[in-house]
């Protein structure tokens, strides 16, 4: 793999343009695995995630591997990881590795180094990444990015029950989520056509008062079977819809194992979210 000689902010927005802006997730949970009629092992692991791929990646803008489905077959699952990163990007889908790592210094550094430096078997157009160890800790991870080409999201207001309890919780003058999508807007001022720096934003939260337009994309996971609706994506975004990427896994996942019925199933949701932010 080579560095991009393209910010990943103009990579997404091509691929938008281009495919469309919804994201699929591929996501090796044991019950789908077990819907598929495959076994919870390795070998159907990977005909599970390489089925996906050689599905959606060839027509969608964005697939997004969930690494912890892979990591809990060690080794072997790392190297079935790798090839779902290497065929996706071959196929012309950006690799989104949802991976939501976040520590500080020398391990900050490492993760980067992991999943954004080209060299790595890993590597991949971009990474989600939790801030909560302050923003500051991602430095390395920013740097990285700037670097290769490459993009971060990271978690600002997501959708599970217990994520108010954090980003909700204020300071003197704004919630940590604020604080957070400030530090996004600030990595991103003056970048065009969008900036590489995103935020992950559940689209089942409701309604927010937060400022959503960070000049960078939005991260929607949550969309179709676990809830999100077009309707809600552009109540909680507004203006800022125009940089949406609505993510799903199970409303696509579950239409397999038939590759041809996987596409379709990939590209009803490019079609369910054509028109957002337009």
């Amino acid at each position: 793999m080579t560095a991009s000689s393209q910010p990943f902010g103009t990579r997404l927005a091509r691929a938008i343009e281009e495919r469309g802006r919804f994201c699929v997730g591929i996501d090796p949970h044991a019950a789908l695995l077990q819907e598929w009629g495959l076994g919870d092992d390795v070998a159907s692991l990977e005909r599970f995630a390489l089925t996906v791929v050689e599905a959606v990646a060839p027509v969608v803008g964005v697939v997004k591997p969930q690494s912890a489905f892979y990591e809990r077959f060690g080794s072997r699952g790392i190297a079935v990881l790798e090839r779902v990163v290497a065929e996706s990007r071959a196929a012309g889908a950006l690799v989104l590795m949802d991976a939501k790592r976040g520590d500080i210094g020398s391990t900050s550094q490492a993760y980067a180094d992991a999943y954004l430096d080209p060299s790595s078997p890993l590597a991949s157009d971009a990474l989600t990444a939790s801030p909560f160890l302050g923003f500051g800790s991602l430095d390395p991870m920013l740097d990285a990015c700037r670097r290769h080409g490459a993009g971060l999201f990271v978690l600002a207001l997501t959708s599970n029950k217990e994520g108010p309890e954090v980003q909700h919780a204020r300071t003197a003058a704004r919630t940590v989520a604020a604080t957070v999508l400030d530090h996004l807007r600030a990595a991103n001022a003056g970048a065009l056509p969008v900036g590489s720096f995103g935020a992950v934003v559940g689209a089942t939260i409701g309604a927010t008062e937060e400022d959503l337009d960070i000049n960078g994309p939005l991260l929607m996971p949550g969309f179709g079977a676990q809830g999100g609706t077009t309707a809600d994506l552009e109540r909680i975004l507004g203006a800022a819809a125009r940089w949406a990427l609505p993510s799903s896994s199970r409303e696509v996942l579950r239409a397999g194992p038939d590759v041809t019925a996987l596409r379709d199933a990939a590209l009803r949701g490019t079609e369910a979210v054509q028109g957002l932010g337009a």
